[in-house]
């Protein structure tokens, strides 16, 4: 790992590239049900609420200079992070995975010479960029996402010049649509960490992480729900080649899919070495991204619904402990093998979302999951610590 800092423009190109996603765009298709106004505002709330909690997730590895799985280990103990850290990095591997499908698949349409080589031609690049490393990506990462911003542009132009074609549905309600707006920057909290504790200016690093990748993903998600209303489909392969962008059409799904998954396979090395020093994080990235690119290759990845609200179940309830040690109790378990009582609160969370997710309330699963744990564990360990002072 390059001692090298990462610049405020720097942390948000990383940022900007994930938020140009072909699975955002894909995930805005499902709120198409809603119409654009009432999805519209879906999005909005949904990316508020995540990206908020994002920063404040990123902020703590920032001010603290650790990876989001050492985070971890200071309210679940410096043992007791190996259970997020081996979920983290399985979630990794999907995300991997289904990353390279959706942006092979996205290219098989535009140009047909089989989607196993576009997923190789993927998997390859996003090699590439591992071998170039995190520290080194400034330049190519400006000229990637400065041509990205271009072509994404006129790609909702194209969308957008259409009449709407969809009808208003009650196959998706306002909450489910809002949880779906949620689980994208949600699916981040396990990783940000991972680049702000890079920072040369950690404070406005964050922000602008935290901001950029908001912007850019609430526009995604646009893009994905007005080519369902206005273009009337939800394929962005279909649409490209109804509109004639051919190359360019390519560039944006090759590329995007590329420093998107990038971001992905990094932070499953990263958090690898949180498992066991011995595994060293790059080589370890690199055959993550090889597994999802053979996964890619032979397994169909088309609904990643259940994958989101998987990930929700498994990491709001254990942002929410931390947080609630690191602002409020101001905790610190690193020097514990195991903090019991963080699990408790966390296992209980992981119920309450799971719960959730068949209720239909008006701000989704994630933000009354992660208030009630956070919640939970101020009282409980407020009481434990009464306890403990007492019994002296």
């Amino acid at each position: 790992m390059s001692e090298k800092k990462t610049s405020v423009l720097s942390n948000g190109l990383i940022w900007f590239g994930a938020g140009v996603s072909i699975a955002e765009i894909l995930t805005g298709t499902y709120l198409a049900p809603l119409g654009f106004g009432k999805g519209m505002l879906a999005i909005l709330v949904g990316h508020v609420i995540g990206c908020v909690l994002l920063f404040f997730a990123g902020w703590m590895g920032a001010r603290t200079k650790k990876s989001s799985m050492e985070t971890a280990g200071m309210s679940f103990g410096n043992r007791g992070n190996i259970l997020f850290a081996v979920l983290n990095v399985l979630q990794l591997v999907g995300w991997t995975g289904i990353m390279i499908y959706d942006g092979a698949l996205a290219a098989e349409g535009v140009w047909s010479i089989g989607a196993w080589i576009w997923a190789l031609v993927i998997g390859g690049l996003i090699v590439v960029w591992l071998l170039i490393g995190l520290s080194h990506l400034g330049k190519l990462n400006m000229i990637a996402m400065t041509l990205l911003f271009g072509l994404t542009v006129v790609l909702c132009f194209l969308i957008f010049r259409g009449d709407s074609s969809a009808s208003v549905s009650e196959d998706l309600s306002f909450g489910a649509a809002v949880e779906l707006s949620v689980a994208m920057p949600l699916s981040w909290f396990p990783l940000i960490s991972d680049y702000t504790r890079e920072a040369e200016k950690p404070f406005a690093a964050t922000m602008v992480s935290a901001v950029t990748y908001g912007l850019v993903s609430t526009w995604m998600f646009v893009i994905g729900m007005g080519a369902a209303i206005f273009a009337d489909t939800g394929d962005i392969a279909v649409i490209m080649v109804r509109a004639g962008v051919g190359v360019a059409g390519l560039f944006i799904i090759v590329f995007s899919t590329v420093t998107t998954t990038f971001l992905d396979a990094f932070s499953a090395g990263v958090s690898a070495i949180s498992i066991s020093k011995k595994i060293p994080a790059r080589p370890f990235a690199i055959i993550v991204t090889v597994i999802g690119t053979v996964g890619a290759i032979f397994f169909p990845m088309d609904d990643i619904t259940d994958f989101l609200y998987l990930i929700g179940s498994v990491f709001a309830p254990m942002i929410a402990v931390m947080l609630a040690d690191y602002y409020i109790l101001k905790e610190d378990s690193g020097e514990k093998k195991v903090n019991l009582i963080s699990f408790f609160c966390w296992l209980a969370g992981f119920g309450l979302y799971r719960w959730l997710l068949h209720v239909d309330t008006p701000l989704g699963s994630t933000l009354p999951d992660m208030a009630m744990t956070l919640i939970l564990t101020v009282v409980v360990k407020k009481i434990a610590g009464s306890v403990r002072r007492r019994n002296g």
